[in-house]
């Protein structure tokens, strides 16, 4: 077994299932979705997007790619969060909804690093 694998695919998993507990529930009730979880899910996506740094092959940058996106998305819904909470001092359903839908992009680039980890993962011989 290849324990950076076994690493790396724990961690690409562990971004999408969290980042998935943060985005579930109703995108204009913030109530619903936890700061705590955002900054966990922005932790270990830029965890993984680390641990894709050392692969040199065409999968690998798409893979990277991918990462980086997840990790944007999550930090821009950090700043808007932010922003809406201490400047604005107003958290209204656009910025709820702004917040919720930045982390479903999120979410969506994560699976798609996933899906191509785990066709990898399929298609490679012992």
């Amino acid at each position: 077994m290849n324990m950076h694998k076994i690493i790396s695919g724990s961690f690409f998993l562990l971004a999408m299932t969290v980042n998935f507990g943060f985005f579930y529930g109703d995108p204009t009730i913030l109530i619903q979705h936890s700061s705590y979880e955002l900054f966990a899910a922005i932790v270990v996506s830029v965890i993984a997007t680390i641990l894709k740094l050392g692969d040199r092959t065409q999968l690998g940058a798409v893979l990277l790619a991918s990462s980086i996106v997840a990790d944007i998305q999550l930090i821009a819904a950090a700043t808007v969060w932010a922003f809406a909470l201490y400047v604005a001092k107003d958290v209204g359903i656009e910025a709820t909804v702004a917040i919720i839908s930045l982390s479903g992009g999120a979410l969506l680039a994560n699976t798609v690093s996933v899906i191509l980890f785990m066709g990898d993962t399929i298609k490679s011989k012992r």
